[in-house]
């Protein structure tokens, strides 16, 4: 139930207000001065909106306002007075009130009134809780130096138009760098769009970078909006660029240096602004010198590097982000939080992690689903930890909990294994599963299947 604060010096317009919200199921409070009003926004948290008169000895209305305001600006105040003026409302809305009423107080304004306070307070906070969540969902975990200098350039450079080139092994979470450059940028409320290069056949890669017009080629039913196109205003970001075709590399140069695109059988030049953001588990600079990858497009591209440490080089960040992992599956696969004991974190601690962060996310859910025991212990891990996952016939798969989460646990494992004997070459895989690629990729949104990490750094 939603609690509302009356303040007011006359004893008779409290009890008033107290009989109308009564009967709507508000839980009030009262106070007889501003200063005791503000005295109790201070103490009570769980106040929902505040009813203020103007006109009280001591510590006007305005007065005590502008007090609540510097506390709690999140708390919706609606002015109420018997003397009310034009420059009176003004100066109330000038200092925060949501609202100006005068008396006598009609029921219904007074209610929609107030139901219209504590619906835009409810919205204020759900987009607050949803930027939290956002921000936990992306936030770089660890202390290690390498991971505190990434953070304090990714800090620095965010809210710029630079270019950056972000580089690391498969798994250690370019994404996720790539995510924080844009989240903490004047562009966070523009589109996000991400493409893996690899993931996409060659002679579809154009199509989908730039878009197509209807009977560009075969198949070209209908226009398509190319992902530079989506990304206007925000930023795209070119994930595994190190595998993109040359030909495609020369367009991309040209839409860089132009700031304009060209559909696929298209003739309009389409202006854009759009700030990219690439990554690559490939040496770029050894690759233009074997002639894989466009110098030029590489400087272009190239104007701040970062690089994302393998996790072998971030000493007891491996600690925090596996307790991190592991509470994360636990409450996915609905089990018992799990506890760390000082042997497993020291068995953590000694491999080296080939697979960097993504290696050690699969491990936290495989314990989730396969270990019995709630403390993890070094012998817990038996044979998880550097081995292959799990076969169908294993019985320690028989200790997950459903017949739908079996399968589920399945064939997230079965095409994880497909995808990557593949090189992730989503036509190869999908013609030797006998799927159509429109399926696969469902599947591959549907498990949060990946090559290189996205997971939190």
């Amino acid at each position: 139930m939603k609690k509302i604060l009356i303040i007011d010096d006359e004893p008779s317009i409290r009890s008033a207000v107290r009989m109308i919200l009564k009967y709507e199921n508000y839980v009030t409070a009262e106070a007889g001065t501003g200063a005791d009003g503000v005295a109790a926004v201070e103490k009570d948290e769980e106040l929902d909106a505040v009813l203020c008169d103007v006109k009280m000895p001591g510590m006007d209305g305005l007065e005590a306002l502008a007090t609540i305001k510097e506390s709690r600006a999140d708390l919706p105040v609606i002015m109420i007075s018997g003397h009310g003026t034009v420059e009176t409302a003004v100066e109330a809305t000038r200092r925060g009130a949501f609202d100006f009423l005068e008396k006598p107080l009609d029921r219904d304004r007074l209610l929609l009134t107030i139901r219209n306070a504590l619906g835009q307070s409810d919205l204020v906070h759900e987009n607050e809780a949803l930027r939290k969540g956002i921000a936990d969902q992306y936030r770089i975990v660890g202390d290690s130096p390498g991971i505190q200098a990434l953070r304090a350039t990714i800090e620095r450079v965010a809210d710029t138009d630079a270019r950056i080139l972000i580089t690391g092994e498969n798994g250690t979470g370019k994404e996720l760098v790539a995510r924080n450059l844009h989240l903490l940028s004047s562009r966070r409320d523009a589109a996000w769009v991400d493409v893996n290069c690899a993931a996409i056949p060659s002679e579809l890669i154009e199509s989908e970078l730039f878009g197509h017009e209807k009977g560009a080629f075969t198949g070209a039913d209908g226009r398509k909006i190319g992902k530079f196109e989506l990304a206007d205003k925000g930023t795209l970001f070119l994930d595994e660029i190190g595998d993109m075709p040359l030909a495609a590399q020369a367009k991309v140069l040209r839409v860089l240096e132009e700031s304009k695109v060209q559909r696929v059988g298209g003739d309009a030049a389409i202006p854009i602004e759009v700030r990219v953001v690439a990554a690559t588990n490939k040496d770029l600079e050894h690759e233009v010198a074997e002639g894989n990858f466009r110098e030029d497009l590489f400087y272009r591209l190239n104007v701040i590097p970062l690089r994302v440490p393998p996790l072998r080089e971030r000493g007891d960040d491996v600690i925090e982000l596996f307790s991190r992992f592991l509470l994360q599956a636990c409450k996915k696969y609905r089990r018992e939080t799990m506890r760390l004991a000082s042997s497993a974190a020291t068995h953590l601690r000694t491999q080296q992690w080939s697979g960097n962060v993504r290696e050690l996310r699969n491990l936290s859910e495989r314990v989730a689903l396969l270990v019995a025991d709630n403390e993890l212990t070094k012998e817990s891990f038996g044979t998880l930890g550097k081995q292959k996952p799990a076969s169908i016939g294993d019985e320690s798969l028989f200790a997950i909990p459903s017949f739908e989460l079996f399968k589920e646990t399945a064939e997230r494992l079965y095409l994880k294994r497909k995808l990557d004997d593949n090189g992730w070459n989503i036509k190869r895989t999908s013609e030797l599963l006998g799927m159509q690629r429109s399926n696969l990729y469902k599947k591959i949104e549907r498990y949060a299947l990946k090559d290189a990490g996205d997971d939190p750094v």
